[in-house]
């Protein structure tokens, strides 16, 4: 798996666990090896702009999912040599708007940039969350794969040191 993660938000995001979980959803969605994904973390009014131009909406959000190759999710029962390779896409994250959320999901902004992380890729791989039946899918599917990834993760060196400032 290939995962870059461009930092051009001007906040304290932890890139290297960043791009580990994205390796670790990939992995678990059971994509090809050789697959790619960009994650590029934007400050407020890049996302707006991006928002303003791909979505015909106004103001800043979360996360924007950008598909290119039309990659889905492997079987458990297959080899994922089999699948398809290709790019997955581009997400755009804005940890500010993650930070300003976070309180009202009752966690800290970086568990908030997983969560919109793991969403973003949900959603290039095809999962939305339009109706009742599609929402709980792709929610239970971005809740199971936050919590083993909470019980697997491993700390990278600088996040390590974050905590022990705390």
């Amino acid at each position: 798996m290939t995962v870059e993660v461009l930092d051009e938000s001007g906040t304290d995001v932890d890139v290297e666990q960043l791009s580990l979980l994205a390796r670790f959803v990939l992995q678990r969605m059971r994509l090809h090896p050789r697959t790619e994904l960009c994650v590029r973390l934007v400050d407020t009014d890049t996302i707006a702009a991006l928002n303003a131009q791909w979505m015909d909406k106004t103001g800043s959000t979360d996360v924007l999912a950008f598909p290119i190759d039309e990659l889905t999710p492997g079987h458990a029962d297959g080899d994922v040599e089999d699948l398809p390779e290709g790019y997955l896409g581009d997400l755009a994250l804005c940890p500010a708007v993650a930070a300003e959320q976070a309180p009202e999901h009752g966690h800290s902004p970086a568990d908030e940039v997983d969560l919109l992380a793991v969403h973003g890729i949900l959603h290039l791989l095809g999962y939305d969350h339009g109706d009742p039946d599609e929402h709980r899918e792709m929610f239970d599917l971005q809740a199971r794969l936050l919590a083993e990834w909470r019980q697997l993760r491993p700390r990278t060196e600088a996040h390590q040191q974050k905590q022990a400032w705390r």
